[in-house]
């Protein structure tokens, strides 16, 4: 089974590398996005911008497991070689495997512009160990993304999916207080932002970078989205299983 994951993620990370739109839209929008909202207003604040760093690394691991995710299973599902994989005895582990690794992968290239434009021009500071644990704790949060990721993709064309995709994403960012900062948002929007998957993926990477303590609402509400994203992930495959090759 390992050679087969193995292969799997081979597969899919030439097709990553031969058409690299999606790990570029990963990279380079944080990236921006940092140098346009963190580094002129929060840069000479250690605490702030090590905060909007973290924020921004989640930005591009949103990107990557939402619509990078959603989009590349949608168009698995629209090719020929689909159906023909699906009658292998190995079953759809090692596809799922090789999928998340890659998705992973690209997730954890995205943070590097980031982490270099905090490092060259902002006072954000961050300890080794602590580096290692905000790292950890974006691929944790990436969770639930991922598996809304494959919800949308098992369940839309590609077109659609990249449409519905984006409408999730950029809500879920602003939502989440990853692009400004909660408190000077209106106070429905600081209501609202304890229920969305990415502001408790904020206050995990927040946490583990920073050492403040998180709010415990939003943890909660991450942890019930990624249940339910997991629930209806599985269902959704078992439809499209059950519509299309039984």
């Amino acid at each position: 089974m390992s050679s087969l994951v193995l292969a799997h993620t081979r597969h899919q990370m030439l097709e990553q590398i031969r058409v690299p739109i999606g790990l570029l839209a990963s990279s380079l929008f944080p990236a921006i996005a940092m140098l346009a909202f963190a580094v002129p207003f929060v840069g000479d604040d250690p605490l702030a911008s090590t905060v909007s760093t973290g924020s921004m690394t989640l930005v591009g691991t949103m990107s990557a497991a939402l619509m990078g995710l959603s989009i590349t299973v949608a168009q698995d599902r629209e090719q020929p070689w689909d159906p023909y994989l699906r009658t292998l005895p190995a079953g759809p582990l090692p596809r799922f495997a090789g999928r998340i690794i890659t998705t992973t992968a690209v997730m954890l290239v995205s943070m590097i512009p980031v982490l270099l434009i905090a490092a060259l021009f902002t006072a954000a500071t961050v300890t080794p160990p602590r580096l290692l644990l905000g790292v950890g704790a974006v691929i944790v949060s990436s969770l639930p993304f991922m598996l809304i990721g494959l919800v949308l993709g098992f369940l839309l064309p590609s077109k659609a999916a990249i449409g519905v995709s984006q409408l999730l994403f950029f809500p879920f960012a602003i939502l989440g207080g990853l692009f400004m900062p909660l408190d000077i948002m209106p106070e429905l929007v600081k209501t609202i932002s304890q229920f969305v998957p990415s502001r408790g993926a904020g206050e995990l990477v927040w946490w583990a970078t920073t050492g403040v303590a998180p709010d415990v609402l939003p943890l909660v509400a991450m942890a019930v989205w990624t249940v339910v994203a997991g629930a209806v992930a599985a269902w959704a495959y078992r439809r499209d299983e059950g519509r299309r090759y039984s």
